[in-house]
């Protein structure tokens, strides 16, 4: 899940929530480092004031516990748009990710990269439970 779908799944009580939920009881999410940094660094943004900083402590805290976390040195040059959707990429690729979920457009249109699915929330909830998920 790269950091947009991690903001709305924090900020709001919809899909992304619900796709987080269902995979963290079920499934196995992975991160790195720099993931992490970069979802704090943009909910510490004046935007995001009115989460407060127990409750960004408390999701963060559940993340990291139930979250694979996996150390990225060197991220392929891939997105000229936006390098810093490289490290999303690198990260999924370092432990052999099925999918990234995402909403970013630059990731989307890739559809695919060395086998991990690029997907939507929507399709993730699709793909994971047909039909009890995304309704």
């Amino acid at each position: 899940m790269d950091t947009n779908v991690l903001i709305s799944a924090l900020v709001g009580h919809g899909k992304p929530r619900r796709l987080l939920t269902e995979l963290l009881e079920r499934h196995q999410i992975v991160s790195s480092p720099q993931m992490l940094a970069e979802f704090v660094e943009v909910m510490s943004r004046e935007k995001f004031a009115e989460v407060g900083s127990s409750h960004l402590a408390l999701f963060l805290s559940v993340l990291v516990r139930r979250t694979k976390i996996v150390s990225v040195k060197h991220t392929r040059r891939v997105i000229a748009q936006d390098p810093g959707d490289d490290m999303v990429l690198s990260t999924a690729l370092k432990r052999n990710g099925s999918y990234i979920v995402s909403g970013d457009e630059h990731l989307l249109d890739l559809k695919r990269f060395k086998g991990v699915k690029i997907v939507t929330v929507d399709a993730m909830l699709e793909t994971l439970s047909p039909r009890t998920l995304a309704s």
